[in-house]
């Protein structure tokens, strides 16, 4: 997983481009290494070639001599200072000569070459080198050498420089893994942070990112997020209220244009009245109310809001009911619908008065509505107390409720039972009846009828 992670991709590539670097590095000091142990050992050999010098006869003592080979690192030595004289110290040799090389003007991929080949060598050969002598003291110098402690030297060479490069390439990784955390990383995270948590609750203004890093890019991309998140949280309280406005509006024109239906009602029969002020008036009534009915009918599509907290006080469920009757009694245009209220005696209900009322009438007024459209019918409510609460039965003999309306039956424009509904009466009935801890349900459906029952708590 970390190294999934920007900081451990990061660090990956660090190491890997230092010790990319570092190899490049260690070729041409590999080779600059072999030429100075050459170097050395043709400068030691110059040396001990000019102690032939202070001899008579260029001669030196054996033991002597195999000193001054020893100290050179070589196994002979030829000095030639002018085109006839040389002075020689040699030695015995090994083996043969396996291979030679010229120092006086050698390419660099010559000694790149060269100095990989003695290291993979695999047999001890006897090499010779050829150089420039020092401050012009010769035209050449020529030695010969075992090739075995120069591969070991060059080995030696290799392993340290290796360590020194890994521990180089660690720390230089470390360095810029922590610059890179502290200048991206941990800014990058922040975002993320702040993302997360003001997807949480993006209605609060307090989530909103203040941009603040001290990188240009990352405080570019704070300054965009803040810009986005700020038009977003407005953009969503703005359709709140909307939406707020849009549900009261809906449930006010719902329960509105039932009671404007009821008046139209009214002033319809106000048209058969004598009297000619009234029937003046009673059409210009009629086309007032009936554009506030479509009013409220194109008010409709608006959504849900939550209503108020009902306000409790005694209510006697009896007068309720026949409120009940008498209102939508009024409604009635088919004689063969008949709403009838069960005697119920002296139950007092605590409930909100005006939110069961409108709960009862929309349970009423949907029966109405659909015994109306087919061959009329009874509807019959009905109450009881009961030790924890009040019960409250709206009856009907109609056809019941379609398959269909019994999915979504409590939620809003979905849950209409009749063409033309808006599924909004049984939604805010279902509310209502919520706000006062109780349940509304449907105990009933058949093609004998339908009955919806409400209970609410003491």
């Amino acid at each position: 997983m970390f190294l999934k992670s920007l900081s451990g991709r990061f660090l990956l590539l660090t190491i890997v481009f230092v010790m990319l670097a570092e190899i490049l590095i260690f070729v041409p000091s590999v080779a600059r290494f072999r030429v100075d142990y050459l170097q050395e050992r043709l400068e030691r050999s110059q040396i001990a070639s000019l102690t032939l010098l202070a001899t008579p006869n260029d001669m030196i003592e054996p033991e002597l001599e195999a000193e001054l080979l020893e100290n050179a690192g070589v196994l002979n030595i030829v000095l030639r200072r002018d085109s006839i004289r040389e002075l020689i110290l040699a030695s015995p040799m090994p083996s043969t000569i396996g291979e030679s090389y010229d120092l006086r003007d050698p390419g660099a991929l010559a000694l790149i070459r060269d100095a990989f080949a003695t290291m993979v060598a695999d047999e001890d050969r006897v090499i010779r080198v050829l150089g420039q002598p020092v401050k012009g003291a010769g035209l050449m110098i020529e030695v010969a050498l075992e090739e075995a402690p120069l591969r070991d030297a060059l080995w030696d060479y290799g392993r340290r420089i290796l360590v020194l490069s890994a521990v180089i390439s660690a720390f230089t990784a470390c360095l810029l893994f922590l610059a890179v955390r502290a200048f991206m990383v941990r800014p990058i995270e922040r975002l993320i942070r702040q993302i997360k948590k003001y997807e949480e609750a993006p209605e609060d203004a307090r989530r909103i990112i203040q941009p603040k890093a001290t990188v240009t890019e990352i405080f570019e991309a704070e300054t965009a997020l803040h810009s986005m998140e700020t038009q977003l949280s407005q953009s969503l309280r703005q359709k709140e209220r909307l939406a707020a406005l849009g549900g009261a509006v809906s449930k006010i024109s719902h329960d509105l244009r039932n009671i404007l239906t009821t008046t139209q009602l009214l002033a319809d029969r106000m048209e058969h009245s004598d009297d000619p002020r009234v029937q003046k008036s009673a059409p210009k009534l009629l086309n007032s109310l009936s554009r506030a009915v479509n009013l409220c009918e194109s008010t409709l599509a608006f959504g849900k809001a939550e209503e108020a907290a009902p306000s409790l006080r005694s209510v006697s469920m009896q007068q309720m009911f026949d409120d009940v009757v008498e209102a939508e009694t009024l409604a009635l245009t088919n004689g063969a619908v008949e709403i009838v209220a069960a005697d119920v005696g002296d139950i007092e209900m605590q409930v909100d008065e005006d939110q069961i009322f409108r709960v009862v009438s929309n349970l009423v007024r949907n029966a109405r509505q659909v015994l109306a459209a087919g061959k009329g019918g009874q509807i019959t409510l009905q109450g009881s107390q009961e030790a924890d609460g009040w019960t409250i039965t709206v009856r009907d003999n109609g056809p019941g409720l379609p398959p269909k309306a019994l999915e979504h039956i409590f939620k809003p424009f979905e849950g209409n039972v009749r063409k033309g509904g808006t599924g909004l009466g049984l939604a805010i009935s279902a509310e209502l009846v919520g706000g006062h801890g109780g349940k509304l349900k449907l105990v009933d459906n058949s093609d004998q009828g339908a009955a919806f029952q409400m209970w609410l708590p003491k």
